[in-house]
This record gives structure tokens, C-alpha cells and sequence, in this order.
């Protein structure tokens, strides 16, 4: 592939896939192996939420769960490898993050946390697969014909 005829869109959706790999991938690699995901459940869910009308069953299970998701889909969107299954993961990641702050403060500020990933991940997820021609997801379609 020639790099001259790269369309525009192909180098936009690389650098907001990189750009929002990173932030997911550098949010989970701290929280599975510096912080880990047990105390980040307790730390960050189950602390905060145990009043709450949510089980603690449930704030134990997505507490634990949400670092793996970051650190994977974090992975998979900076090679563009299953792009459009990781945008989805980390899509629902945003909307049990909103939720929750919503949930301990209505009128939480969201704007510097939640809208940049949001804005990033709805640009890439709106443009054509076909226009993420710097991934592994495209090298693999060309490659199969």
C-alpha cells in the first residue's frame, strides 16, 4: 500500500482509533496490574455504590470485569483488530460509567471524563470499515481477497 493513496478518513480513523485505544488501554493496564481489579471493584464500585439499590454482586461483577474490558478493547483498537466488537465493549464501558456517576451525583460533570471518549469512539464507529484501511481488520480483508 502506497501511502500517497491513503485517503484523508483512512488516516483520521487511524489516529482517534490510537489516540482512543491508548487512553482505554493505558486505563487498563493500570487498573489490572498496578491497582488490580479486585481492589478497583472494591475501590471504585463497590465502596462508592454499596448503598445504592444496585446488588453488590453486581458492583463486585463489573467492578472486576470493566479493567479487562479497557485493557482488551484498548489493545484491539490501537491494531484495529475486531474494531468494530472492541468500539462496542468500550461504548458500553462509557454508558455503566455515566450511569454510575449519574447515579452519586445527578448533575455530575461528564464533560472532561465521558464526552472526548464518547466523541472518539462515535467518530470512528460512524465511518465505513472500509475507510480503516490503516488496520489489521482491512490488511486482513485484502488479504483474503
Amino acid at each position: 500500500m502506497n501511502l500517497s493513496q491513503i485517503h484523508s478518513r483512512s488516516w483520521a480513523i487511524l489516529f482517534a482509533r490510537a489516540v482512543l485505544g491508548l487512553i482505554f488501554f493505558m486505563a487498563g493496564w493500570w487498573k489490572v496490574f498496578s491497582l488490580g481489579p479486585l481492589e478497583h471493584a472494591q475501590r471504585l464500585f463497590v465502596g462508592p455504590y454499596s448503598e445504592t439499590f444496585l446488588p453488590a454482586w453486581s458492583l463486585w461483577t463489573t467492578g472486576t470485569i470493566v479493567p479487562l474490558i479497557e485493557l482488551a478493547a484498548g489493545t484491539l483498537l490501537l491494531v484495529g483488530l475486531w474494531t468494530r466488537p472492541a468500539l462496542l465493549a468500550l461504548g458500553a464501558v462509557l454508558v455503566v460509567v455515566t450511569f454510575g456517576h449519574l447515579l452519586a451525583e445527578p448533575l455530575y460533570e461528564f464533560h472532561t471524563h465521558v464526552i472526548p471518549r464518547l466523541a472518539l469512539l462515535l467518530f470512528i464507529l460512524s465511518m465505513p470499515d472500509s475507510d480503516d484501511r490503516l488496520s489489521v481488520d482491512s490488511w486482513l480483508s485484502r488479504r483474503k481477497g
